[in-house]
């Protein structure tokens, strides 16, 4: 495990051994890297493999005081030249981002371009998503209640069956969930805060692919958010993952790896074409 440490908070870095160019996973909200281990153990690239715990997930440090997406950048922006500078990748590695950390990782590297070798970015979001729920998180959050937390999450914002959520509290994640979601208010807040400017972040002289479920097409809020990226990445590579929703890390974990195998194959294969004579 990798640790850095930023304005007196601990961040962690899970590490999968590997050789070759390092893979650094960034998972969302309600997630942490045990989350995302499935998916690693499932993924067939040669080099290392890192995952992100952010902060607010142990055994990373809280949120701290003055907390928003920014800080989330900076974070990421030290853990990149850390795993740099640890795997002496001067190439740049591949970076991934879900979600809320798929935003974060857009803007870590349009701030840090020479420390990525290629983006992927698994259904990203942008504000205003989430902001309906957010008098009812706070409220639930005040109140020290994370179930209701946990449940305006998949049913408010993800729009999950009542079924559905009934079936996941009856089962041993809902634990899981309620620790995860200790610091969802202020992450969807700072989320509903931060002014991200796509179109800039869209000139970023990067290979990108762009991870769409196929459930969330054309369908809010995944889906709108996702078009937004995707129209502010022209140059972008969209990818449709039919019969998948937002969670694919949990629900369809070897599959999704598989995905990512593929996007990075793909810019592997087209980088060996363009350094052919």
């Amino acid at each position: 495990m990798l640790e850095v440490e930023r304005d007196g908070v601990r961040i962690t870095v899970t590490r999968r051994e590997g050789s070759g160019r390092p893979l650094l996973i960034v998972p969302g909200v309600m997630a942490d890297a045990a989350a995302w281990q499935p998916v690693v153990d499932a993924l067939e690239v040669a080099g290392p493999v890192y995952v992100l715990n952010r902060r607010g997930r142990r055994p990373s440090g809280e949120l701290g005081a003055d907390y928003s997406v920014r800080t989330e950048i900076d974070d990421l922006d030290l853990v990149l030249e850390e795993i740099i500078t640890t795997e002496g990748a001067q190439r740049g590695l591949d970076l991934f981002g879900w979600s809320f950390g798929g935003l974060v990782a857009l803007e870590a590297a349009a701030r840090r371009p020479a420390a990525v070798h290629s983006l992927t970015l698994y259904e990203p979001v942008v504000r205003p998503f989430g902001r309906h729920v957010l008098p009812a998180l706070w409220e639930a959050d005040r109140a020290g209640d994370l179930d209701r937390a946990v449940e305006i999450v998949n049913r408010e914002v993800s729009g999950f069956s009542d079924e559905y959520v009934a079936q996941l509290r009856r089962s041993a994640v809902w634990d899981v969930l309620r620790r995860l979601a200790v610091p969802l208010a202020r992450e969807l807040t700072a989320l509903d805060q931060h002014p991200a400017d796509l179109r800039e972040l869209g000139t970023l002289d990067l290979p990108v692919t762009l991870l769409l479920g196929g459930e969330n097409e054309g369908v809010p809020p995944y889906g709108d958010a996702f078009a937004a990226f995707a129209s502010a990445l022209p140059r972008a590579r969209v990818v449709t993952m039919p019969g998948q929703g937002h969670l694919a890390h949990a629900h369809a974990p070897e599959s999704l790896a598989r995905y990512i195998d593929q996007a990075l194959a793909v810019r592997g294969d087209a980088e060996a074409r363009l350094s052919q004579p």
